[in-house]
Parts: structure tokens; C-alpha cells; sequence
């Protein structure tokens, strides 16, 4: 009887050990989905603190480069058009960080009140809903749309058709990254790393909204000119040039785009 109550206790002992430790990992379970769930606005800012970091970095590199070039010019080794050239890419690069920091205090200005006309214009476009299955793209892909003025939908179809949402997406040609901006592209856009998320995007959309505002908002054109070149639409006078690639992309990316349209 003894052993039996000896038993017996070790068992119930067990079992409120047992329910002890399910309850720990539990809330620790809990506390994971809380640390995770991040805020668009803190992902946004994130992203846009990394790309900070990087013009300020290239700042000081140019900044260095700079006392370097004006102390040759003072010994006459090099020319004055070579000192001003440095002084102009120093004076853009410095450009680039206001920007951003103009675009990270953006991001912490508070949310608008939410007026019951707004309520009303969210609700009309519900079925605008998409995803590319990342927070952090679709938060991205929003915020660039909004910043220069270009559908958030259509950079999403473009982006899909590009690359199928593949950050480390290289075609055979040289375009990378999400949006496959082609090297010359990148730079035209300050993008000096494709496969950053937030780079990619940026500079993809600005060269979107260049090409919408060429063509007088025309999205068959603008979309011809992101595959081929916006040379090639002027030299057809244009028209969407006769490239079986450039007119099935254009073709598949406005079935896509145009969906959307015709259930609204």
C-alpha cells in the first residue's frame, strides 16, 4: 500500500510537470507570433534605413576620393574638368541621402484619420487585393507606387512577369533582381545593388512612371519600353515594336493587369 501511494504520487507529479512545461512552450509559442508580427511601417522604415546606409557610405567614399582629387589639382596633376566631376558625383550622392531621409520621415508621419469617404473609396476598390506572398515586397511595392504616382498593380503584374517575385532572379542577358533592371538601367537610377529589395523596386518603379510619363500614360507603351527599350517604341513611331517577346510580354502583363478592371 505504501509503494502503491508512493506511486501514485510520483504519477500525478509527473503529469502537473507534464502540464507545467506544455504551458511554458505555449507562451513562449506566443511570444514568437507576437515578436514576429512586424509592423508595414517598421519593415518599410527598415528597408529604407538599409539603403540609407548605403548612399551615407558611399558619401564617405566619395568624400575621401574628393580631398584626394584636390590635393592633385592644387599640385597640377590633374585638370579642373576632373576635380568638378568628382565634386558633381559627391554633391549627387549627398542628394540621395536627403532624399531618403526625407522618405524615412515620411514613413514616420502618423497615419491619416480615416474620413468616411476614404472608408468608402477602400471598400470600391476590395477586389484591387494582391499579394506576391512577402510582406515585405507587397509593403515595398505599395510605398514606391504611392511616392511617384504608379499603380501598385501594375508594378505587381510587371514584377510577376519579370521575375515570378525572385530577388535573386538573373536572366541571360544581365537583368537582375526583382524588377530585371539591366545594369545601365540600375545606374541611371542610383541603384547600385539589383538584388536589394527595396533598390530593385525603386528604381524599377521610377523607370516605370519615366516611360508612362513618355508615352502620355499609355500602359501598353510603357510596358513595350520597360522590355525593350523606350528607343525602340520611338523608332516605330509609338507603336508596341513588331518583337515577338515584346509583344507577347506586353500581351500577358495587360490580361493580367486588365482583370482587374473588368470586374470592377
Amino acid at each position: 500500500m505504501i509503494f502503491t501511494a508512493i506511486f501514485s504520487g510520483f504519477k500525478k507529479a509527473a503529469l502537473l510537470l507534464g502540464f507545467i512545461v506544455i504551458g511554458l512552450f505555449a507562451a513562449v509559442s506566443a511570444q514568437a507570433q507576437v515578436t514576429s508580427a512586424t509592423d508595414p511601417k517598421t519593415e518599410i522604415k527598415s528597408s529604407l534605413t538599409e539603403l540609407s546606409n548605403l548612399y551615407k557610405s558611399e558619401v564617405e567614399r566619395l568624400e575621401k576620393r574628393h580631398e584626394q582629387s584636390q590635393q592633385l589639382f592644387n599640385d597640377g596633376l590633374i585638370s579642373r574638368v576632373d576635380l568638378e566631376k568628382g565634386e558633381k558625383e559627391l554633391g549627387d550622392a549627398r542628394a540621395k541621402v536627403e532624399q531618403i531621409t526625407k522618405e524615412i520621415a515620411a514613413v514616420n508621419q502618423p497615419a491619416p484619420v480615416l474620413t468616411p469617404d476614404v472608408v468608402a473609396s477602400l471598400a470600391a476598390v476590395g477586389n484591387q487585393v494582391w499579394s506576391t506572398g512577402n510582406a515585405k515586397i507587397d509593403n515595398l511595392i505599395r510605398y514606391y507606387g504611392g511616392q511617384y504616382g504608379v499603380d501598385p498593380f501594375l508594378i505587381y503584374c510587371t514584377m510577376a512577369q519579370e521575375s515570378s517575385f525572385t530577388t535573386a532572379a538573373t536572366s541571360p542577358k544581365g537583368a537582375q533582381g526583382l524588377m530585371q533592371l539591366m545594369p545601365d538601367t540600375a545606374a541611371r537610377y542610383g541603384v547600385t545593388n539589383s538584388y536589394d529589395v527595396a533598390q530593385n523596386i525603386k528604381g524599377g518603379t521610377r523607370y516605370l512612371k519615366d516611360l508612362l510619363k513618355m508615352f502620355n500614360g499609355r500602359v501598353d507603351l510603357a510596358l513595350a519600353g520597360y522590355n525593350a527599350g523606350e528607343g525602340a517604341v520611338m523608332k516605330y513611331g509609338n507603336t508596341i515594336p513588331p518583337y515577338t517577346e515584346t509583344r507577347n510580354y506586353v500581351r500577358l502583363i495587360l490580361k493580367r493587369y486588365n482583370t482587374r478592371k473588368q470586374v470592377s
